[in-house]
């Protein structure tokens, strides 16, 4: 869409920040709040994690998502809801007993892990396309496991968001089309900058939006200092564009950030480039997405 840009607000995530920012919303109502700010702000998509009210840590409680899905649709925003369906892949191991996880390994099959998307039906989800050393955790996603949850995430309507964090997992994604297991033209996700994963650079974007296929959408993102410059780049070369406070804690050196402004900034840097954000009623067009109501 000529001028236009998908801009996604990634709200929360599940890392460890509450402590460095504030405005990291950890309850459903904060959640479901910051993401209607974030479409106030300019946002089209919203995407969305579960936490613990009580710890703050990862929450895989269909509940809570219920929660923040029915806030967002009560409100009088459109904004487009994506719900991570990376749900429990944090394998840690353990030196001891290497085939055994380790303290805070997390781990869930694919059917637990699509279960509050299968419930809820968002109109997206994420589907991570790949294992990857993430930090010095393992982030496991298994071939075959991927190929269930993406027959699973087909079989509910929900558009997958395929997330690439290393440039194997843009092959495997394909493969994943050329199996028939995702439908219409996809939408790539590229995630830069995650240790250790694909960088954060011009060249890497460049070299996994080569290899798409034809009719993808594609987007990507940049972790903390490179969230706006690589949302920059992605927008130049015709991407689509990631900001929040999953990937970025911060709105300038020491600066708490909150979505709203991150969302704001970006919103600013498109307008400098002759670029705006997508409506939702554009987006839902623009990407074949089902009826949030029911039906296509």
């Amino acid at each position: 869409m000529k001028g236009k840009v998908l801009l996604t607000a990634a709200v929360t995530g599940a890392g460890d920040t509450i402590k460095k920012n504030p405005h990291v919303p950890v309850t459903p109502k904060e959640i479901a709040e910051s993401a209607i700010e974030s479409a106030k702000a300019g946002a089209t998509i919203a995407h969305v994690h579960a936490r613990n009210p009580e710890t703050g840590g990862i929450s895989h409680n269909v509940d809570h998502y219920r929660e923040i899905v029915e806030r967002i649709r009560e409100s009088e925003t459109d904004v487009i809801i994506n719900i991570t369906s990376g749900g429990g892949g944090d394998f840690i191991p353990s030196l001891s007993t290497p085939s055994a996880g380790g303290e805070g390994t997390d781990m869930q099959t694919p059917r637990e892990r699509h279960e509050p998307v299968g419930q809820l039906l968002p109109e997206m989800c994420t589907l991570d396309c790949g294992s990857t050393n993430f930090g010095n955790m393992i982030y496991m996603s298994p071939t075959d496991w991927l190929r269930e949850q993406a027959k699973l995430i087909q079989e509910s309507g929900v558009k997958p968001e395929l997330e690439c964090f290393d440039t194997g997992h843009v092959r495997f994604a394909k493969q994943l089309i050329d199996e028939g297991l995702i439908d219409g033209d996809p939408m790539f996700q590229f995630c830069l900058g995650i240790p250790w994963g694909a960088e954060a650079d011009a060249e890497t974007m460049l070299y996994m939006r080569n290899r798409l296929p034809e009719n993808a959408h594609w987007s990507a993102f940049g972790i903390g200092r490179m969230q706006m410059p690589i949302a920059a780049q992605s927008a130049m070369l015709g991407g689509n564009v990631r900001v929040g406070l999953e990937d970025n804690i911060y709105l300038s050196k020491g600066v708490p950030a909150t979505n709203e402004q991150l969302v704001d900034k970006a919103v600013t840097m498109l307008n400098g480039h002759g670029l705006e954000p997508m409506t939702p009623e554009e987006a839902r067009d623009y990407l074949q997405l089902r009826n949030p109501h029911g039906g296509q």
